[in-house]
């Protein structure tokens, strides 16, 4: 468990918060809106209403407590960027900030953040990857070259084992799990047999997968 200073509670902020709470983190959650607040309250262990760039306001947080601080605001990128600068002047520890554009990216990378994320930059890859393929029902990029596919069970692969097909030689694909009435089986040997009412969790690159069920 993390304590966790998310800054900026539009809808991004928002869910972040939501899923911090499933994951059973503490939460400090800051908007200078109170609407936005009061939207969180009953996910986040506390929040308040304030200026994240008034300096006497955020050191009354305690920064250097947090393990993780994320800067979640969309709307306002000179604030995203003032926040993320005081945030490791204050000594956090961690600074995650949000970023629309690559020079967004540039200069909040220079001013204190350790990471960045573009949110409607990675919903619309997975949107186009999961959308314009029949057999793709989730997507996770791990870097520019590989990602995790969950897949439908090719038509050719049923009834043949891990082995009989040597997937990795032949395809340059690793199957990491089979997914069976909602539940996840991740040990996969040669002899894993492949059925039609499964799913499959395999790690490739893009273009490996559309060579696979030919599209």
């Amino acid at each position: 468990m993390k304590n966790v200073l998310l800054i900026g509670l539009g809808r991004f902020g928002r869910h972040i918060a939501i899923k911090l709470n499933e994951l059973h983190h503490q939460v400090m959650a800051v908007d200078k809106l109170e609407r936005r607040v009061d939207a969180v309250t009953s996910y986040v262990t506390n929040a308040q209403i304030g200026d994240s760039t008034n300096e006497e306001f955020m050191r009354s947080l305690g920064i250097d407590n947090f393990d993780l601080c994320i800067v979640a605001i969309g709307d306002d990128f000179q604030s995203s960027l003032e926040t993320t600068s005081l945030l490791k002047e204050l000594g956090a520890k961690m600074v995650v900030s949000r970023a629309a554009r690559d020079v967004h990216a540039k200069f909040l990378l220079r001013n204190g953040a350790d990471h960045v994320v573009y949110p409607e930059r990675q919903l619309a890859t997975w949107t186009a990857i999961r959308y314009s393929s029949d057999h793709i029902f989730d997507y996770m990029e791990l870097d520019k070259d590989s990602a995790i596919f969950e897949v439908s069970t090719p038509d050719e692969w049923v009834g043949k084992t891990v082995g009989d097909l040597d997937i990795r030689k032949n395809l340059d694909l690793n199957v990491l799990g089979i997914k069976k009435n909602g539940k996840l089986d991740l040990k996969i040997t040669p002899e894993t047999t492949f059925s039609a009412d499964e799913d499959l969790l395999i790690l490739g690159n893009n273009h490996d997968i559309q060579k696979l069920f030919h599209e």
